[in-house]
């Protein structure tokens, strides 16, 4: 019996479903489940019966709801009072890539500090590869990534946003007026790629292959102003995401032909329980992301 099972299960004792339950705790469906089975079999006895589409506790999970209710209360009140006997706080750590935290993160993180001044949160800058081989060995707690990974299924998440790569170029160079780009005509062009842990870079890496052709890359740096002052010259182009292109003047985003979707989220270490703050957090950003779009 662990406290993230009995949380699974109380949640979804109050929400009467496995659905609810699961999108509540940013889970799958089938993590609800599996915690419910094993709390089943460990006890030996079932917790729910099905009435019509919603779940109703047995006399077994009407006690073991109520004990479990308490035994959860008291850990968050022993987490409560860990924290306040701290001289500090334990921080958030929060892995987020260079391209996103130079220009979606900092507003979200201003409004989450002026609403929740006593969590503290410490930002890494990695990229989206190295940020979840750290969520995963417990060196962070959360990262905003690139969710196109093979991987992705090891971690839970909850997505954020949908957007695309585009070609990006100074609007003076001579494809600034094309509606979309191909590989062929961006070959022949001087590219700046971003670091190797960049699931972008995997992204454009495969489609170059996959249609014959090799980037001309001259530099790969994660700094994207440094990126940006190369622009300037006309004589460069770099991988930016859709969202990002009306942040800085002078620059144009052509979508590629076809389209590299790509999705954004957060992510965390799945069976590590969640502590208040990183709970917060996760309310704070989905709902900030909802009520603040990154593409329209």
């Amino acid at each position: 019996m662990t406290l993230n099972q009995l949380r699974y299960f109380c949640t979804a004792s109050r929400c009467h479903s496995i659905t609810r339950a699961a999108e509540e705790l940013y889970v799958t469906q089938p993590t609800v489940s599996v915690a419910i089975r094993d709390l089943e079999i460990e006890f030996g006895v079932s917790l729910f019966y099905r009435k019509g589409n919603q779940l109703v506790l047995t006399v077994e999970g009407e006690t073991l709801y109520e004990k479990a209710t308490y035994i959860l209360q008291y850990c968050n009140e022993l987490q409560a009072d860990c924290s306040s006997m701290a001289r500090v706080k334990p921080p958030l750590r929060l892995g987020i890539p260079p391209m996103l935290s130079t220009v979606f993160f900092p507003e979200l993180l201003i409004s989450f500090q002026e609403e929740f001044p006593e969590i503290p949160v410490i930002l890494e800058e990695y990229g989206s590869i190295r940020a979840c081989n750290l969520v995963q060995n417990d060196s962070l707690d959360l990262a905003l990534i690139n969710m196109e990974q093979y991987n992705i299924d090891k971690f839970n998440n909850i997505l954020l946003a949908n957007d695309q790569i585009v070609f990006c170029v100074n609007d003076s160079h001579r494809l600034a007026k094309k509606e979309v780009v191909t590989t062929q005509e961006m070959a022949k062009e001087s590219l700046i790629f971003f670091n190797a842990d960049s699931v972008q870079n995997q992204l454009l890496k495969h489609r170059f292959e996959l249609d014959g052709y090799t980037p001309n890359i001259i530099m790969r740096s994660s700094q994207i102003y440094t990126t940006l002052q190369f622009l300037k010259t006309k004589k460069y182009g770099c991988f930016l995401y859709s969202s990002m292109t009306d942040k800085f003047n002078g620059i144009v985003g052509i979508p590629l032909q076809p389209p590299i979707q790509v999705k954004i989220g957060m992510i965390w270490k799945k069976g590590k329980y969640i502590r208040n703050d990183m709970q917060t957090f996760l309310n704070f950003t989905k709902k900030y992301y909802q009520e603040h779009p990154l593409t329209h």
